[in-house]
């Protein structure tokens, strides 16, 4: 399960990311990101509790600042894709906790 919460959580960010490209439209980009951030943090909240969850969202918000700014430097996409994979990352790390240590579902 902690393998799924980490694709769905870095796939997120990076299918927002193209449609708000393909169709042109920010804010469709935003809701692909808000309706891919609820699925992710009712995941993460039954894998592994409240805490780790917050702790998750805050991450991959600043990540998603950070990609903005990076992308200035080495392009959207290489920042998109950083910024996703690094946010995959935190929500498996996050994951690993003693909730769900204690339910090996």
């Amino acid at each position: 399960m902690r393998i799924q919460v980490a694709a769905l959580t870095a796939s997120t960010l990076v299918i927002g990311f193209a449609v708000a490209s393909v169709s042109g439209s920010r804010a469709l980009g935003g809701v692909v990101l808000l309706v891919g951030a609820a699925g992710c943090s009712w995941l993460m909240n039954m894998l592994a509790g409240a805490k780790p969850t917050i702790m998750a969202v805050g991450c991959v918000v600043v990540l998603f600042v950070l990609s903005h700014l990076l992308g200035r430097v080495i392009g959207a996409w290489p920042a998109v894709l950083l910024a996703a994979a690094a946010a995959g990352w935190v929500a498996f790390a996050l994951s690993a906790s003693p909730v769900a240590a204690a339910d090996p579902r």
